[in-house]
């Protein structure tokens, strides 16, 4: 039996990006809770055939958000956790075949509407936690994960809404990350992807992923409060203007 290290649809050098990005953007994630998966999406679409991005995308970032909760587990809110898994299921199901009638940019105009609300809304006394909101958010964002690939800012969004420490966000983030990509895997399974050519790389960008998280989860320790808050929304604005931007720039084709 043949090893095929590097898949035909990408060149060697290519690979070498991947993998070399896989590192940056998750050292990114883990420092600022979201970020590194939508920028991972615009590099490996560079020089990925479209039928390919989606499966190859999610699966690493699994990986990456696995290493995430690992590393950050002690922090992690299991009770959103649970209430977004149940969404996610429903998500999912809906979402695959779904994911060929909806525009794409559509889909992004939408997400970035609701990353610009969930950080500019007007915040009053944090309220308890709402279960339906996060299942309906659940179900809505992997929704949009099968069609657009990267809705970590909206889960950002939603987690952020209940006012937690960077700590205990990012890491319930990653885990709320880990099933919904899982779920987004086991659905291009069933829908005929073949995983077998990818193998090699897939591992070599879950690797560097997961020391990128280890990088950036120091960095985390070590942020000030404040300054995680104002870095965080700024990310997230700068995130919704890109989605925005693709979005309206594909309608207007």
């Amino acid at each position: 039996m043949t090893i095929t290290w590097i898949p035909p649809e990408i060149s060697p050098l290519f690979a070498g990006v991947m993998v070399f990005c896989s590192f940056l953007t998750s050292a990114l994630t883990a420092a600022m809770g979201l970020g590194g998966g939508t920028a991972l999406l615009a590099v490996m679409g560079l020089g990925m055939p479209v039928s390919s991005l989606m499966p190859v995308h999610g699966m690493v970032q699994m990986g990456s958000n696995l290493s995430r909760t690992l590393i950050q587990r002690m922090h992690v809110v299991w009770p959103l956790v649970l209430w977004f898994l149940l969404g996610s299921a429903v998500g999912i199901a809906v979402g695959a075949p779904v994911a060929a009638i909806i525009p794409d940019s559509l889909a992004r105009i939408a997400l970035g509407l609701f990353i610009l609300w969930s950080v500019l809304r007007k915040r009053g006394e944090q309220k308890p936690l709402s279960r339906p909101f996060f299942i309906l958010g659940g179900g809505i964002s992997s929704l949009g994960t099968m069609i657009v690939g990267a809705t970590g800012p909206m889960v950002a969004g939603l987690i952020s809404s209940q006012g937690l420490k960077r700590q205990p966000l990012i890491a319930t983030h990653a885990t709320c990350m880990v099933l919904q990509h899982g779920l987004k895997i086991l659905a291009f399974g069933l829908m005929g992807f073949a995983w077998a050519n990818w193998l090699p790389v897939l591992a070599a960008m879950i690797i560097s992923g997961a020391l990128g998280t280890w990088l950036g989860t120091r960095v985390l320790d070590n942020l000030p409060e404040k300054l995680f808050r104002v870095l965080f929304r700024v990310t997230m604005i700068l995130l919704s203007a890109q989605l925005l931007w693709q979005g309206i720039e594909g309608w207007l084709k």
